[in-house]
């Protein structure tokens, strides 16, 4: 079991028991208390248990797939499909994002660009995601707008009919859109329904959409459908993708960057 599969377990553990200790927690998975104690502590940083004396402890907070933990899966490849995304995007342009570990590293990757002086780029970013709003707000060259609506603690995006109807109030010159699931047939899709309704308003205020999503995510179907790929102008995606998901992307007349 490797250090991934093993953060899981534990997450998985926890959410059930309530509370682990170090002994018993090493017993059960087969590895050394000294593995265990590191697993706990670091699991504590990220602020996904609480750390006790003698092992952790669930925190206050429920996610169903925690935001912080998804963010240390296949994290060179999100900062690479971000690098991508953030050359499509024009200085000065107002950005919709929605929420996601992918599209929080075109944030972060957006307030660092700067021009050929070496200034901060000024961007407008028009977003329903907390977290990204809550990193964004700190750098005065980044305009932050936030959607308003009803706020989702498993993805802390915020969702319904306020959301819906301010993001159909303004006009975006390109939305950076992460999705659950995308499909030559269905097109981009969420999990949630709610998600996906809001994501669906920011495509149509959009001049341009650009859908960012690793290898894993193609060829795949969620529930709710977000836009057909005919509203969709590139993809970005890793360079582990399945070839024949990307011709069958491509062939829906989409532009399909691998990085």
């Amino acid at each position: 079991m490797n250090q991934r599969e093993r953060w899981h377990r534990l997450l998985e553990m926890v959410a059930v028991e309530g509370q682990l200790d170090i002994e018993s927690t090493a017993r059960e998975l087969g590895v050394s208390t000294a593995t265990i104690r590191r697993d706990f502590d670091e699991l504590a940083t990220q602020r996904l248990v609480t750390r006790t004396r003698g092992g952790v402890v669930v925190t206050n907070v429920s996610y169903d797939l925690p935001l912080r933990y998804k963010a240390v899966r296949q994290a060179s490849e999100k900062q690479r499909i971000a690098a991508a995304a953030l050359a499509l995007i024009p200085p000065g342009s107002t950005v919709g994002l929605n929420g996601g570990t992918t599209t929080t590293e075109v944030a972060r990757a957006l307030a660092l660009r700067t021009d050929p002086s070496g200034q901060l780029s000024a961007a407008t970013v028009v977003t329903n995601a907390l977290n990204i709003a809550h990193e964004l707000i700190v750098r005065p060259h980044i305009r932050v707008v936030l959607t308003g609506g009803t706020a989702r603690p498993q993805s802390y995006e915020l969702v319904g009919r306020i959301a819906e109807t301010m993001l159909a109030s303004v006009a975006l010159d390109v939305v950076v859109l992460g999705v659950d699931a995308i499909d030559h047939q269905h097109g981009a899709s969420a999990h949630n329904d709610g998600e996906a309704a809001v994501n669906h308003v920011m495509v149509t205020s959009a001049a341009r959409t650009i859908v960012v999503a690793d290898a894993s995510k193609l060829g795949r179907r969620s529930f709710n459908r977000i836009c057909p790929l005919g509203n969709i102008d590139t993809l970005i995606t890793d360079r582990s993708a399945d070839p024949q998901q990307v011709s069958l992307v491509e062939q829906a007349g989409v532009t399909v960057l691998q990085v």
